[in-house]
């Protein structure tokens, strides 16, 4: 998982997986309760807005994405599906792993770096 690269000083990549699969598990549980939502820029990227950094223990919105995705997380689908009908625009997995995203939630976008 490339969120493992992001370690805190001290954590063990076993520690930073179990860190990783709270963290996602959190954003699934947001997304179901319609806590979160995802945001779609205008090249195709994604964030998801009202995930906190707290939330997130330093796993980006491209990881999280990029992993739930591969697992066909529903949750995920759900909100994929009603950003792209309310903004008219597709995730582009281009655009995404061209590492295009936000660090405002959103308001707006940055290509990789």
């Amino acid at each position: 998982m490339a969120c493992e690269s992001m370690r805190k000083p001290g954590q063990s990549v076993a520690q930073r997986q179990v860190a990783i699969k709270a963290a996602l598990k959190r954003l699934e549980a947001k997304l179901k309760a319609g806590r979160v939502t995802v945001t779609i820029g205008p090249q195709g990227g994604i964030a998801f807005t009202g995930w906190t950094n707290e939330d997130k223990d330093s796993v980006t919105d491209a990881c999280a994405y990029n992993t739930l995705q591969a697992e066909g997380n529903w949750e995920l689908k759900q909100a994929v599906a009603r950003a792209e009908a309310m903004s008219g625009r597709k995730v582009s997995a281009a655009a995404v792993a061209g590492g295009f995203h936000s660090h405002d939630s959103g308001k707006t976008w940055h290509p990789g770096h």
